[in-house]
């Protein structure tokens, strides 16, 4: 078989096999940090449950990845992972989600890796999501597993530091509400409540278009211009005010 029909052949197979997102879909992509257990717990000193560098971290990848080619219009992240909400109108790599996943999930990983000197892998998912009240939804699903994830990790690592093994305090606490996982915590003097919002709600990222003041040399003048920055929200408000909050962000696309 000459060269031209192998590569016609190959071509073909490929695109037969090419997934896209759909036009006028919304594109929402949520990397996980693969195997990140076993990083923070054996190569990386953090402090537990949560490291103030390692969520730093997790932002300026976040940022990192507003700045790559996409249309990102906001970044959410908590614990190990990241989601970007990204425009319906973009068109990078004509929406294949094959593309979108591998350089997404490559760019992170990189980036990240730099930041601690260890080989660090996220996986992406690309999802498409057709309407304002579906984007609602997920950052709110999103923002309640934090607050979950965050509860238990609190249960857990109090236990561990209080004398209890790994196999007796994911017995404990496995089954417990979270009334009870509240009130564990407070045994120890711990209110969950008075805890940094970040480490509870997780923390979000708009590009916002901010007025600014410069000097123009050749008229001596000083003038106003318009530059978009990312700003990160380390307080994010919860439940019904945080859908209030993206309502916000989100009625402006």
């Amino acid at each position: 078989m000459k060269f031209e029909e192998i590569e016609t052949l190959m071509r073909r197979n490929e695109n037969l096999s090419e997934q896209y997102i759909l036009p006028e879909n919304f594109i929402i992509v949520r990397l996980d940090g693969k195997g990140f257990t076993k990083l923070t717990k054996e190569k990386l000193s953090l402090e537990k449950p949560f490291d103030q560098k390692f969520s730093q971290v997790m932002i300026d990848t976040t940022k990192y990845l507003f700045n790559i080619g996409f249309k990102v219009i906001y970044g959410y992240t908590q614990s190990d992972e990241i989601s970007l909400l990204i425009h319906k109108d973009d068109n990078t790599f004509n929406r294949k989600i094959r593309k979108i996943n591998s350089v997404l999930a490559g760019e992170a990983s990189a980036f990240f890796s730099l930041k601690f000197q260890e080989i660090c892998v996220f996986d992406c998912r690309a999802i498409p999501i057709p309407n304002q009240k579906m984007l609602l939804d997920y950052f709110c699903w999103r923002q309640e597993d934090s607050h979950r994830n965050s509860l238990s990790a609190h249960c857990y690592w109090t236990l561990r530091k209080n004398g209890l093994n790994a196999k007796q305090t994911t017995e404990r606490i496995e089954k417990m509400s979270q009334s009870d996982k509240n009130e564990l915590l407070f045994e120890y003097g711990i209110n969950y409540n008075n805890l940094p919002l970040w480490q509870k709600r997780g923390v979000g990222i708009i590009n916002k278009e901010m007025k600014k003041e410069g000097f123009n040399p050749i008229t001596k003048e000083t003038v106003t211009f318009l530059r978009n920055e990312l700003f990160v929200e380390n307080e994010l408000p919860t439940r019904e005010s945080y859908r209030t909050f993206l309502k916000e962000i989100f009625e402006k696309i």
